[in-house]
């Protein structure tokens, strides 16, 4: 019996390709149009099913920021976000992870800390340029 999306997809590969080129934590949408770009007949559904995969896999991170929607990340590695609460973009952060976090909290937390997310809300300098 085959695993969830252990079968080699060409629209798998090329949303992930997509994904992998750009840094602006784009939504499903976005990435179903640039890969219609590519394959003109794939569905938005497919797209759905094909994200919801490679987020099993942990080959790509689904990130929600509170904006009723869910944006899609090829860096799987621990990283930091900063949101702007004007525009909406969404920035990597070049900042080490905090593991002393971990040990910080771990009086505090009822259980054991395997990983965190720490996201940072403010206005962006393009945002702030504009006032």
């Amino acid at each position: 019996m085959q695993t969830l999306g252990t079968k080699r997809s060409r629209q798998r590969e090329r949303i992930l390709q997509v994904l992998k080129r750009t840094t602006s934590h784009p939504t499903a949408e976005w990435v179903y149009e640039q890969v219609r770009q590519q394959i003109p007949h794939v569905s938005l559904g497919t797209v759905y099913r094909n994200l919801h995969i490679l987020t099993a896999q942990a080959k790509i991170r689904e990130l929600d920021f509170g904006e009723g929607l869910h944006r899609y990340d090829a860096t799987v590695e621990q990283h930091y976000h900063f949101v702007c609460n004007q525009c909406g973009v969404v920035r990597d952060l070049a900042v080490p992870p905090q593991n002393d976090l971990h040990e910080r909290m771990r009086d505090m937390v009822p259980g054991t800390i395997t990983a965190h997310r720490l996201d940072f809300y403010g206005v962006c300098n393009y945002c702030l340029s504009k006032t």
